[in-house]
């Protein structure tokens, strides 16, 4: 079995967390490898970027992936979500600098969004009957405002140290994410005895905390 985990924030707690459930080994310090076997448990471990995963797992070169659901409530790719892991808690919120933010819950605005969530972005204020520019970006996207270049930001949140840093205030919460695990809808079927190992083994190691470090 091959399960892709994101490399980033949640990193190191997919992998603790497999190895709690026994779907991973140790990890040699300092590797930089993609690509992690271990032949006495039969499993691969593939380390992808978050915006790459569900494509590895919906094209099936991973039969299952630990992922934030703000990638999946984004992206929509045809994977099947097993299960809420808990770990990896953050929210997606629109944030103005703070001398802007009472324009927020003012009437008639067009407001410039910069974010790395288009789709999430355009169905928010669709559903508000607002228009809005999207303005999509992956690098610091805090940073757009003070630029001059967007008016707020949809971003994650975690602490909020970013945004007060950036002299940004959250107006509203637009979702909430943690880790999720996900299967191929092919493996499903065809790898049943190994995912549902797997998803006992994870949820076990999720309630003991074996993700969070």
């Amino acid at each position: 079995m091959t399960i892709a985990v994101p490399s980033g924030r949640l990193q190191k707690e997919s992998l603790d967390l497999l190895r709690v459930a026994g779907f991973a080994g140790d990890v040699t310090a300092g590797s930089r490898s993609l690509l992690l076997t271990w032949s006495d448990l039969a499993t691969s471990v593939l380390i992808a970027k978050p915006v790459d995963l569900l494509t590895y797992v919906e094209r099936g070169a991973a039969d299952c992936g630990i992922i934030g659901k703000d990638v999946l409530l984004e992206q929509r790719h045809d994977v099947y979500e097993l299960v809420d892991l808990g770990f990896g808690p953050c929210r997606g919120v629109i944030a103005f600098p703070a001398a802007r933010a009472g324009a927020w819950r003012e009437a008639g605005h067009h407001f410039r969004i910069a974010t790395k969530y288009p789709r999430l972005t355009e169905q928010f204020f669709a559903d508000r009957g607002q228009p809005v520019e999207v303005i999509e970006m992956w690098g610091s996207v805090e940073l757009s405002p003070r630029a001059g270049l967007a008016d707020g930001i949809l971003d994650l949140v975690m602490s909020g140290e970013t945004l007060r840093a950036n002299k940004l205030v959250e107006v509203e919460e637009v979702f909430v994410s943690t880790a999720r695990l996900v299967v191929n809808h092919v493996s499903l079927r065809a790898k049943s005895a190994r995912v549902q190992a797997l998803l006992a083994g994870a949820q076990a190691a999720a309630l003991a905390g074996g993700g969070r470090s």
